[in-house]
């Protein structure tokens, strides 16, 4: 459980990149920016979901 954060946080960066090359048009941008989006999504919802209360056992 620990590294889903950290492939969360890969994934952001390789979203990034491909943002990069939407923004110059190599890819189409309406399909880059979504996949940004949603990386950076799960990405803040892996960082902020294992500290929530799980309830009494």
């Amino acid at each position: 459980m620990k590294w889903i954060p950290i492939f969360w946080l890969v994934m952001t960066v390789l979203a990034f990149l491909f943002n990069l090359l939407g923004m110059m048009r190599l890819v189409p941008f309406i399909l880059s920016m979504p996949i940004l989006f949603v990386t950076i999504y799960f990405t803040i919802f892996s960082f902020t979901h294992r500290k929530s209360f799980r309830g009494l056992r």
